[in-house]
């Protein structure tokens, strides 16, 4: 379907360019309607086309090294989305996805070339759309940082490990240490006052076996907690390791995406200065 350029004029992408340029390319890019639920385009596909916001909603989305779907954005009237891969000829490494009755304006690689030998200044609105790219890429960065190794432990925890860290928690207490010698201190005065009556005199045989079998059980159990313990630091060097390793690969995505971009700025720029020098 064709686009008008009363469409055109309201993108920010072409607000530099004058009626006649938007009439050029308004008869190069089409007007795309996509259904609830279908899918724009997914991750590797090959990204020959971006497409930017005319009305309706879009999630686009990721799978992230947990096998967990992330949202990266919801464009909104004027976004462009699926710009960069466009640009730098790579498959996509999104998916998108219309939320309702949604229209596009689909645009090629071709299209943006036209657009800026016309008008180098439009690169700079280019230059907006891989900044915001970029920042929603360390949204992305801080939100995954965000996780709690406690909780991604609680999750998979059993009854046996919960109660091994409340027993550990509570053995290693002053409420624990202070409870017990009253404990013992009681025990003993019985029985030392009992005499020759006491169920456990002096030395108190019984009370020395049951010490005994407290700390056999006791011992094992803080050890239960100590490497569950371990476990979460572990965890954590682990989620720090994948959070530094995505920043590194998304900051170098697109700082090679950016020199790209300026790349083909440089060769419209000396395009247009060509004719001007002969």
């Amino acid at each position: 379907m064709a686009c008008s350029v009363v469409v055109l004029k309201e993108v920010p992408l072409f607000s530099l360019l004058d009626d006649e340029e938007l009439a050029v390319l308004a008869s190069q890019v089409e007007l795309r309607k996509f259904t609830p639920r279908q899918r724009i385009f997914k991750i590797g596909d090959l990204s020959e086309r971006a497409f930017i916001m005319v009305s309706g909603s879009v999630q686009v989305t990721t799978i992230d090294e947990d096998n967990q779907v992330v949202l990266l954005d919801m464009p909104s009237h004027g976004d462009v989305f699926g710009f960069a891969s466009m640009l730098a000829q790579t498959p996509h490494q999104t998916e998108a996805t219309a939320v309702e009755e949604t229209e596009c304006i689909e645009v090629d690689l071709h299209d943006i070339t036209v657009l800026l030998r016309k008008k180098p200044d439009a690169g700079l609105d280019l230059m907006t759309v891989m900044g915001k790219q970029f920042h929603a890429a360390e949204r992305l960065v801080r939100l995954r940082a965000a996780r709690n190794p406690n909780d991604v432990i609680e999750e998979a925890e059993t009854l046996g490990e919960r109660v091994a860290d409340i027993v550990a928690s509570f053995g290693g207490s002053w409420t624990f240490i202070m409870a017990f010698a009253v404990v013992l201190a009681v025990y003993s005065a019985i029985n030392v006052e009992l005499g020759s009556k006491a169920w456990d005199p002096y030395p108190f045989i019984l009370l020395n076996l049951f010490l005994s079998m407290l700390a056999a059980i006791q011992a094992p159990i803080i050890m239960m907690s100590q490497n569950r313990q371990d476990k979460k630091d572990r965890l954590r060097s682990e989620l720090d390791f994948d959070v530094n390793r995505r920043a590194h690969a998304e900051i170098q995505g697109l700082a090679h995406r950016i020199n790209m971009l300026h790349d083909k700025i440089d060769d419209v720029e000396e395009l247009v200065r060509t004719p001007k020098a002969s």
